[in-house]
């Protein structure tokens, strides 16, 4: 079976995920304008605003890349008695899925970060904001509000940026919590000394950050999979996850026990947030009780869609669905499948609802006539999987001189067809042991054919599936076209 099918039902269960998220708010801002010029006080562009946006920034982000996903979030952070504390508030207010406790603290400035944007790119960030611990008081409502949200929420979200809220040794803390009430805990890691998060069941540094904790280049695979590693077993940490730009993901528990995954980012617009989107749908894909590696899967996706946004933007659980979806339509060989790996496949399907279609037949030298049947039996259905004759089978239908094209050749032209969702080699005659596996809802049959004269009409009429006698475009024929090369 592709990978997409079982992520594709994964994301089916991402509403299930109930995340706790602590951690550094901050509100982005973004000043859309033009540079037309350059000053004549100083070699410096002259930005003219056109117009300007305010969304959630850094744990912020997180809560509602969650919420969007579908899962449940509480939020806990700290905040000025301030107007940008006030627009937090406003914007955490108008999100479904997110119950939010911000804490205010008038010696604090609620972090801004303004970003200067003209043809599409960012061209300087200007930051405003207080980095210092919170004090005493702050920790323990902190500490509080975040004891009280673990007995309602199955994983917790860390989202260190430095400025306070989880420094002086809040964030080992909250590990230390959560790890005793066996939740799992998903860490956006800040500065070089992991110690801070000693029990995390994983922490996503990017490719500098890696470098930066151990004082060695990240560059190349080897070197990523060996710091990683390294921070692993140094700090206690179950799991690194490696977030490498460009050039995709990586996952290690140790330097035996590694897996990468490709980026799937077909266009890089802004990577603001990216990360943030990242240990979101990882927080949501655990907590809903999928496994690190498919969480990892579903959030490389998730980041592939949100680097092609402005801003620090958000990878919809309908984003991800048709994303995925539309990889899927697009893993040519992928579709060609075994028995046992296409009797997967259609679990996967029939689980999201899905009808499943079949038809049969050897498909050598592809014509109009094969297609007018196909693109009748992918009609009646959502899914249609094809069962292709092998060489062996083809040769004692059609003659010692068949097929023209092997069975892979003919697997992959059918497979290249956007109608078709899957073709799956049979050695036999008939197709009969294929369809009482599968039990497609909807068994398609050329209309040439009588009920009487199809071998698996028995079979499916046995499990209560539909026959459909699909009409056929005359004057095509394979063997007709090799007659005609002959002479």
């Amino acid at each position: 079976m592709s990978d997409v099918a079982p992520l594709l039902l994964c994301i089916e269960k991402l509403e299930k995920g109930r995340v706790l998220c602590i951690g550094d708010v901050m509100l982005d801002r973004f000043v859309y304008g033009n540079v037309e010029r350059i000053s004549p006080e100083a070699p410096i562009p002259v930005f003219q605003k056109l117009s300007e946006a305010v969304m959630l920034g850094g744990a912020g982000n997180v809560a509602r890349n969650i919420a969007g996903l579908g899962g449940k979030t509480r939020f806990i952070s700290v905040v000025g008695n301030d107007q940008a504390g006030r627009d937090l508030t406003t914007q955490i207010g108008n999100l479904e899925n997110l119950d939010a406790r911000l804490i205010t603290d008038a010696s604090r400035k609620t972090s801004i970060k303004t970003r200067y944007i003209a043809s599409g790119q960012q061209m300087m960030r200007a930051d405003d904001e207080t980095i210092s611990p919170i004090d005493e008081n702050i920790r323990k409502m902190v500490l509080d509000a975040a004891a009280l949200g673990l007995e309602d929420f199955s994983a917790l979200v860390l989202a260190d940026y430095g400025k306070g809220v989880l420094s002086a040794g809040i964030a080992g803390e909250l590990i230390q919590i959560a790890r005793l009430k066996g939740i799992p805990v998903i860490v956006d890691p800040q500065g070089s000394n992991y110690d801070n998060y000693m029990g995390a069941t994983l922490v996503t540094p990017n490719r500098k950050e890696l470098a930066d904790a151990i004082g060695l280049p990240a560059d190349s695979t080897e070197e990523v999979v060996s710091a990683a590693a390294q921070i692993a077993r140094q700090s206690g940490i179950d799991a690194v996850l490696a977030t490498r730009s460009h050039d995709g993901m990586t996952l290690v528990r140790n330097a035996h026990n590694y897996k990468h995954f490709q980026t799937n980012a077909k266009e890089v617009f802004d990577v603001s947030g990216a990360g943030d989107t990242v240990v979101a749908c990882i927080a949501t894909a655990v907590s809903a009780g999928i496994s690190i590696e498919d969480a990892v899967a579903l959030a490389n996706a998730a980041a592939g869609i949100v680097v092609g946004k402005v801003g620090t933007a958000v990878a919809y659980v309908e984003d991800l669905t048709a994303y995925l979806q539309q990889q899927e339509r697009a893993t040519g060989e992928a579709k060609i499948l075994n028995l046992a790996s296409a009797l997967d496949c259609a679990s996967v399907w029939r689980k999201r609802g899905l009808k499943l279609g079949f038809t049969n037949g050897c498909f050598d030298l592809l014509h109009p006539g094969h297609l007018a049947v196909l693109s009748q039996a992918k009609a009646a259905c959502d899914k249609l999987i094809v069962g292709l004759n092998s060489d062996a089978s083809t040769k004692r239908l059609k003659g010692d001189e068949r097929p023209i094209q092997t069975e892979s050749a003919r697997a992959a032209v059918l497979a290249s067809l956007e109608i078709v969702d899957l073709v799956v080699i049979f050695k036999e005659d008939t197709p009969a042991t294929l369809v009482e596996a599968l039990r497609p809802e909807v068994f398609v049959k050329g209309s040439d054919y009588s009920l009487e004269q199809i071998p698996e009409a028995k079979v499916v009429q046995g499990y209560g599936g539909e026959i459909v006698l699909a009409k056929l475009a005359h004057g095509h024929s394979t063997s007709a076209t090799i007659a005609r090369i002959v002479d």
